[in-house]
């Protein structure tokens, strides 16, 4: 699948195939979590640097048997004190019960179920869950699902990183974003993923218009 995105992306856009051959193969991974697992580490890691929100994800582990997350049942059932406790501000523990009562009830799907789902029925689905807006559902898609054609608009790192190959003074709109990308498709993840690496190069070495 990659090599038949870097095929499609070179021959479609020649700046994107530039930094494409600067940046080097694509090393896009994915991991191997449900969609509820996936959810838990998003909302933990909100608005925090990566080494908190891994000591409080840690904490919140430990308040489990054999210190992996939880099912949905076992999260319900653990009192909020508790998660509190673990480092989690109330908006976030308000958060994780609704996402574990939606799971329960069915509406986060499970990975045999959301295998079936468009792009677009995960994000409407999951965006019923407090504190998950459709960016955290497009990271799902991308590292969890590893769905080929999404592209976070909305994402900084994907606009600046966009606005630096193509020598753009400011940064694209979503919607002027997604209007260029058309041409990506059905490979936008990959582009995107590029995008974010243009981020690394020197700054001399960057691809302009």
């Amino acid at each position: 699948m990659t090599k038949e995105a870097i095929r499609h992306l070179t021959a479609c856009d020649e700046i994107l195939g530039a930094l494409i051959q600067q940046v080097g193969p694509c090393r896009l991974e994915c991991k191997a979590r449900t969609p509820f697992q996936a959810l838990v580490r998003a909302i933990v890691y909100q608005q925090l640097n990566g080494t908190a929100a891994a000591a409080i994800l840690g904490r919140l582990k430990a308040l489990f048997p054999g210190r992996r997350l939880p099912s949905p049942e076992r999260l319900l059932r653990m009192p909020e004190a508790r998660l509190r406790a673990a480092g989690l501000s109330r908006a976030k523990t308000a958060a994780l019960k609704d996402l574990a009562a939606k799971a329960v009830a069915g509406i986060v799907p499970t990975t045999r179920v959301i295998r079936s789902m468009s792009n677009a029925e995960i994000v409407e689905r999951l965006t019923t869950v407090r504190g998950i807006g459709p960016w955290t559902v497009e990271m799902l898609l991308i590292f969890t699902l590893g769905r080929p054609d999404v592209l976070p608009a909305t994402d900084y790192g994907v606009r600046k990183g966009f606005a630096l190959t193509y020598g753009w003074k400011d940064l694209p709109k979503p919607k002027e974003l997604l209007a260029f990308g058309e041409r990506w498709q059905p490979h936008r993840t990959t582009a995107a993923w590029y995008f974010w690496r243009a981020l690394e190069l020197p700054q001399h070495s960057k691809v302009k218009a």
